[in-house]
């Protein structure tokens, strides 16, 4: 509506701006329904703070809550648990919850799923503020450490993943939602697709694939289809995906490594979701595009 509206003749757009009766005179023309659509895509696609505004509007209430919960939140050092949850991948990596290093004391290699459990409510208190992207690569170590346990013996356990209780999809979606909460939809596209492709498990992350955790894991791709609640989200998060996938082409990503066809294996189900999306509208050439990617066929 803004592109047309700066078009109009004998109107003047100051740094992309209307002026207030020029937008008055804009929102005239709407119907409810109208003025509706266009808050919601708003608020919708907009980031954090935009969307505070927006509730402060539509809400005089919002803001004495918003203050109070930011406050509460406040507690929370996202860098310091960052920094912690560093520390702690970098031990496990090294072998020292495992042999008599002296770096973790043989209390804190027995403790180690309590550790693991006390730096993801943190994390989660940290994701609820307003400085997360610390706190999402903060989460973003953790899942990847959870990624490697389903393979290698960092802990004294057979399935570290179940022993600490850690919900993969879980801490997956909660991370986005923050992301998208403060950066919009686009900037959580971007992330989003890549760590999709990323982290995706059809069969889950636990050794077993049997007990309490595997009984609460959903997939990524059903993560993802949850938080694309509107049909014009799906087009821009195909665009990111596809620019995720000529990352890992191009051997510039982790997944780099992994073949073409066992990675679209991996990948089905997300790949039937666009393809029951997109297949009718104006991105269904990322169709095309998809089925001959050399991500995933393996042929340059």
């Amino acid at each position: 509506m803004l592109d047309t509206l700066g078009r109009w003749e004998g109107r003047s757009v100051v740094s992309d701006r209307l002026s207030r009766e020029q937008f008055y005179d804009a929102l005239g023309e709407l119907n409810e329904a109208g003025l509706k659509k266009a808050l919601w895509t708003v608020y919708w696609r907009g980031s954090a703070p935009v969307r505070d505004r927006v509730m402060a509007a539509v809400d005089p209430s919002y803001g004495a809550a918003q203050a109070s919960r930011l406050a509460r939140e406040a507690a929370v050092d996202a860098g310091a648990v960052f920094a912690e949850v560093r520390q702690f991948a970098a031990l496990a990596r090294r072998g020292s919850y495992l042999a008599g290093d002296r770096s973790v004391s043989p209390k804190a290699r027995t403790r180690w799923r309590f550790t693991f459990q006390r730096l993801v409510k943190d994390i989660t208190q940290a994701l609820a503020g307003r400085d997360v992207d610390p706190a999402a690569a903060a989460m973003a170590t953790l899942i990847d450490l959870a990624g490697e346990m389903k393979s290698f013996d960092y802990f004294r356990s057979d399935d570290p993943v179940e022993a600490a209780r850690f919900v993969v999809s879980d801490a997956v979606a909660m991370m986005w939602a923050a992301m998208r909460r403060e950066h919009g939809h686009a900037a959580f596209s971007e992330v989003a697709a890549a760590q999709l492709l990323r982290w995706e498990e059809p069969w889950g992350w636990t050794r077993r694939g049997d007990g309490w955790v595997s009984g609460k894991e959903t997939s990524l791709a059903q993560v993802v289809a949850a938080m694309l609640p509107v049909a014009d989200a799906w087009g821009p998060f195909a665009d990111a995906y596809l620019r995720a996938l000529d990352v890992v082409a191009q051997g510039n990503a982790d997944g780099g490594r992994e073949g073409g066809r066992a990675r679209s294996t991996r990948m089905a189900e997300w790949h039937g979701m666009l393809r029951e999306r997109l297949a009718d509208g104006d991105h269904a050439d990322r169709l095309d595009l998809l089925a001959r990617h050399p991500a995933l066929t393996g042929r340059q």
